[in-house]
């Protein structure tokens, strides 16, 4: 059985490119609706390239918190055609 963590890991991981959830979508997924600010602390200590923590963003819209600076969120979501 997965950790609450690797859920979110999981789910993160296949977001499409171009595409994003918000934090509280992937707590939703992940079992528990209301942990996302759970989901945020766990992204925010993922550095693995594979997955893709910049397109997950706040509920209002806002890019939210990236652990390579939210420069390089809005960044890359310009990139994948997700103007921040």
């Amino acid at each position: 059985m997965l950790s609450f963590s690797q859920k979110v890991l999981k789910i993160v991981s296949k977001i499409p490119k171009g595409e994003v959830l918000t934090y509280q979508e992937v707590a939703k997924a992940a079992g528990r609706p209301r942990a996302f600010r759970a989901v945020g602390n766990i992204l925010n200590k993922n550095y693995d390239p594979a997955i893709p923590c910049h397109r997950v963003i706040r509920s209002d819209g806002t890019t939210g918190g990236y652990n390579r600076g939210a420069e390089k969120k809005k960044k890359l979501l310009a990139e994948e055609g997700k103007p921040a």
